[in-house]
């Protein structure tokens, strides 16, 4: 809200902000001149992102603490200029900001946490919560810091800290959701569901349509494995920006025995990343086998693989919305059949690779009777999503840490990796060779066949998880300490993919025990393939 600006002003400041958020900073700091009020706190705010982006830091703080010093009750300005950092993959930009801003105004609070948060990020986790801590010092009270403190803590691994402070917290602040929500998601990631899930309900009591506790709830349902009812919570989602910006009212409903889909044309949309709708496409076929038209709408890496999906009456790529009956996002199916004989969908395997793919991959793996390992070791960075980006930062690796699986005599290492992580093949650890086709890999498709020619799959929690399982193909998962839902808690398979077998840290980001037992199962699989 912009107090006594002109319509002039509010449009140029609304145009310097779009600007600012498209990178061009130079170019909009004279434009913020001609407003009437070229100090007003919004012209100083925007000045400041723009000195930021032109790496002016010194510049950018002195404004930002002017700002703050006119707004001491309102939110940091500094924290909508992290954020315009963040989504421009920037983060290392705002550091530098976030020190002058503290060096200027070290009993600022909202700084540090602000900072902390920004640290947590980036994987500097140790100062990150010396950060925090400080914020937390300068306002002993603020729920706020507490919380703040206790998920980089949590980040870090350390679960137990965390926890306690969190309850300290909640001894004086009962009633308050959000540090209920955080305290609960700590619970479910150790295993303590029951005690998780009765925080949930508290905090639902609050606030009953907190659509990000809400959703938060159904996973900790979901990895209980409380199925039925957290798929019904799991719509939350849908609440949240970014899921379908389809009428809710033409969603389709929870199947009974007796509902009659027959004729009807189902829209079957993406909606998050790759690993879900591979893994529910397995519900396609028991959708067509009631009689309904599925037609798939999903991006272009998976266009061919769904064409070979039982049931698909059309696989769409783009374009505008097609004529539909009803519509599902992908993780929408397991909610619409939870009450069906086909609640697992169908049986693996429900994908399958192209032959021909497969043979000329086939033909590119070593021929030399060893076992023919195809590995994967990062996932997908996504910077800008920031909770995605934290879960990344949890389940990836670098491959140096598979350097043992180099040192396997029996073995050979095909490279499966895609992405950011892959230039990390251009400096093996020391004794390792690993065969690299993916420059032949241009779609899911591809890498399916890929897989097909494999003996096994070993990989961090991916896509290419669920790709390998749903093709019935042998997958060891790597997979982090706080793992998703999918994969329950302290399980070794799983009921979706039963060629799975799921080797999980006991420690938060202690990879070595995860890698070692990795080992210990390639060297049997290495012998029963010589034998």
């Amino acid at each position: 809200m912009h107090n006594n600006l002109s319509t002039s002003d509010e449009t140029t400041l609304r145009r310097a902000l779009n600007e600012i958020k498209s990178g061009r900073y130079e170019a909009t700091l004279p434009a913020l001149e001609t407003l009437s009020n070229p100090d007003s706190t919004e012209a100083l705010t925007l000045k400041s992102f723009c000195l930021t982006g032109m790496g002016k830091t010194e510049a950018a703080a002195s404004l930002l603490c002017q700002v703050a010093a006119l707004t001491p009750l309102a939110k940091h300005p500094l924290e909508q200029l992290v954020d315009i950092m963040i989504s421009q993959e920037r983060r290392d930009d705002s550091l530098p900001v976030c020190r002058a801003v503290i060096k200027r105004t070290p009993q600022d609070a909202r700084v540090y946490d602000i900072m902390g948060h920004v640290l947590t990020q980036m994987g500097e986790l140790t100062e990150a919560v010396d950060i925090i801590r400080q914020a937390s010092d300068l306002r002993p009270d603020c729920i706020l810091s507490k919380n703040t403190l206790a998920m980089a803590l949590a980040e870090k691994g350390d679960m137990e800290e965390a926890l306690a402070i969190l309850q300290n917290t909640l001894k004086q602040h009962p009633d308050n959701a959000a540090t209920l929500s955080n305290a609960a998601i700590i619970l479910a990631n150790t295993g303590r569901f029951d005690e998780s899930l009765d925080l949930y309900r508290r905090s639902i009591y609050l606030r009953p349509d907190h659509a990000q506790i809400r959703l938060n709830h159904s996973i900790a349902l979901l990895k209980a494995g409380r199925f039925t009812q957290g798929w019904t919570e799991h719509e939350w989602r849908l609440d949240l920006p970014g899921h379908t910006s389809l009428p809710r009212e033409t969603l389709l409903p929870t199947l009974t025995p007796d509902t009659d889909i027959s004729g009807k044309r189902i829209l079957i949309t993406q909606e998050e990343g790759l690993g879900d709708t591979l893994m529910y496409l397995r519900y396609i076929e028991p959708l067509a086998k009631r009689g309904a038209i599925p037609h798939l709408w999903v991006p272009g890496t998976l266009e061919e693989l769904c064409k070979r999906v039982k049931g698909a009456a059309h696989v769409q790529v783009g374009g505008s919305v097609p004529e539909f009956d009803w519509h599902c996002p992908f993780i929408s199916l397991p909610r619409v059949f939870a009450a069906t004989e086909e609640k697992w969908g169908s049986p693996v395997p429900f994908l399958s690779a192209d032959p021909v793919k497969v043979k000329k991959f086939t033909d590119l793996m070593p021929d030399n009777g060893k076992l023919n390992v195809g590995i994967i070791w990062g996932g997908s960075p996504r910077p800008t999503l920031v909770g995605a980006h934290l879960v990344d930062r949890r389940r990836s690796m670098h491959l140096d840490t598979l350097a043992p699986l180099g040192k396997l005599r029996h073995v050979n290492l095909i490279s499966v990796q895609k992405g950011p992580y892959a230039g990390q093949t251009e400096n093996l650890p020391e004794g390792m060779t690993l065969y690299d086709p993916t420059d032949d890999l241009n779609s899911m498709d591809d890498t399916a066949a890929l897989i097909m020619a494999l003996d096994v799959l070993v990989s961090v929690d991916t896509s290419c998880v669920h790709l390998a399982g749903g093709l019935g193909k042998p997958v060891i998962m790597m997979d982090r300490y706080d793992n998703c839902w999918r994969w329950l808690h302290k399980t070794s398979t799983s009921h979706w993919y039963p060629s799975l077998q799921i080797v999980r840290q006991e420690v938060p980001r202690q990879w070595k025990p995860v890698v070692e037992n990795v080992c210990a199962i390639l060297r049997k699989m290495a012998r029963k393939k010589s034998k």
